[in-house]
């Protein structure tokens, strides 16, 4: 069985930003089992352009840029036929010992609180550290519309953190 032009690279790439891209994944889906799914979902997807890309660089952003519209995709389609539900304690395997859990799982509830755009926004930015240009083209707005996300989330996250949001959002 041959492999692919560039099918090692592939491998690589997902070996070292697989990790990373799941817990975006998770914090925008917050559910582990659905970010499983959008991961995969989104790197089958990168596969079949991993020719495409001629820059290993440009692989993460293009990988983000992915798993953003897939996710953004897929809430579109389920919007209608979704129930909601308890936050679980799996959430608490993403984050590294002597992590407080509860103020984790306390973000990701009222992650989940915001709709779909907002908390992509949100997590790259405050938690991920991408600049709004970067976002901007993730979500294929502009970056003032990401303002204006960021800014409605933001409001929206204080009146349900109260004073945790010091210790989550120190931007």
């Amino acid at each position: 069985m041959t492999s692919r032009p560039g099918e090692d690279e592939f491998r690589q790439f997902v070996t070292a930003k697989a990790g990373q891209l799941f817990k975006v994944a998770y914090f925008i889906c917050g559910d582990w089992h659905d970010a499983q799914d959008l991961l995969q979902t989104s790197l089958a997807k990168l596969y079949v352009a991993w020719q495409r890309i001629e820059q290993i660089e440009a692989a993460d952003a293009y990988a983000r840029k992915v798993l953003l519209r897939t996710y953004l995709s897929q809430r579109r389609l389920k919007r209608s036929s979704e129930l909601p539900v308890d936050v679980h304690d799996l959430g608490a395997r993403l984050v590294d010992p002597g992590t407080d859990h509860e103020l984790h799982l306390t973000l990701v509830a009222a992650l989940r609180m915001l709709p779909p755009r907002n908390r992509a926004a949100v997590v790259l930015h405050y938690l991920e550290g991408h600049s709004l240009a970067a976002i901007a083209e993730y979500l294929g707005t502009t970056e003032s519309a990401v303002k204006s996300l960021n800014t409605r989330s933001l409001r929206q996250l204080r009146a349900q953190l109260g004073d945790t949001r010091e210790v989550l959002f120190q931007r």
